[in-house]
């Protein structure tokens, strides 16, 4: 599907990352890989393992040694494609983050009794970071008026979800996507914020495991797998007339019911906006087997409830 594309995806050790280099390799394309990690620890969580797995589903995979803090590192990241790829660049993922310790660690506390730096941890690379990626790689999609950016972030931009930080940090993301979009739309080149579901990383996992009666342990009960988010960025990147979701929130589930995919382990995670999925991640069970698959909540009534003016 993406045979030919040049794509990067930053923050691709493990999780999500990890997840959709794998799937945009797969589908063909050269995929330019990011983290702060390299060589094998023996946890399976560097870029040459990465690579390695991608290069053996077929794929073509080109690991970046990368501190998303470093301003002078992302340049730097930008300015080998340029020279290695004749400037060419289809699809940028901005998907680095560093708190998912810092959210569990802090999920208990306020905002005023986490440490002023919190932010940080949770808004420079995950935010800051992916406004800066994006500034580059918009240099080089733009003259050939044609691209696809994607911002990772959450439904934590629309309601409260695990810190403040956190919220505002997705909700800036949101519109990120669409401003850029905005001023994107002449030349071609799409911008867009994707919300997965939850997803079980090995980070999640592993503090799920410590922390099986936290507040976290709802939130991803029902949970998509790292390469969900993959498989609906190859949809999307591959979709002719994307220019038409550009400056738009996407969810992963309602995609996967759009161009009609599954998860890699055949299952349709479940779709928040349905009614009878949302009282099953309830645990409403009972009374959501009798609620039809079609009645859904709509876009503009969710945001209407969850925002008070």
């Amino acid at each position: 599907m993406l045979s030919g594309k040049v794509a990067v995806v930053t923050g691709a050790t493990r999780g999500i990352g990890k997840g959709i280099a794998l799937q945009l390799g797969e589908a063909g394309a050269t995929v330019y890989i990011t983290g702060r990690t390299l060589k094998p620890t023996g946890k399976g969580t560097s870029l040459m393992e990465c690579a390695e797995e991608i290069e053996k589903r077929g794929g073509k995979c080109i690991p970046v040694q990368c501190d998303h803090e470093k301003d002078e590192n992302i340049k730097a990241l930008f300015d080998q494609i340029q020279r290695e790829q004749n400037g060419q660049l289809d699809i940028l993922v901005n998907n680095a983050y560093k708190a998912v310790t810092g959210i569990f660690e802090n999920e208990n506390k306020k905002f005023w009794q986490q440490d002023p730096e919190f932010w940080d941890d949770v808004n420079n690379v995950g935010l800051r970071n992916h406004y800066i990626c994006s500034v580059y790689a918009a240099r080089l999609m733009v003259p050939q008026k044609s691209g696809l950016i994607v911002n990772i972030s959450s439904p934590g931009g629309l309601r409260y979800l695990f810190n403040v930080a956190y919220g505002i940090g997705k909700a800036a993301c949101d519109r990120m996507a669409a401003d850029c979009a905005h001023e994107l739309k002449k030349d071609n080149v799409a911008f867009i914020s994707l919300w997965p579901g939850p997803v079980k990383t090995e980070l999640v996992t592993g503090f799920l495991a410590e922390r099986p009666t936290s507040k976290s342990a709802q939130v991803f009960a029902h949970s998509e797998t790292v390469e969900f988010s993959g498989r609906t960025i190859v949809h999307l990147a591959a979709d002719p007339n994307i220019m038409q979701k550009s400056g738009r929130i996407l969810c992963t589930c309602l995609l996967a019911e759009e161009y009609g995919f599954t998860d890699i382990d055949g299952q349709v995670p479940l779709n928040f906006r349905t009614v009878k999925d949302m009282l099953a991640m309830r645990g409403y069970t009972g009374l959501a087997a009798w609620i039809p698959s079609f009645l859904k909540i709509p876009g503009w009534l969710l945001a209407a409830v969850t925002h008070k003016f």
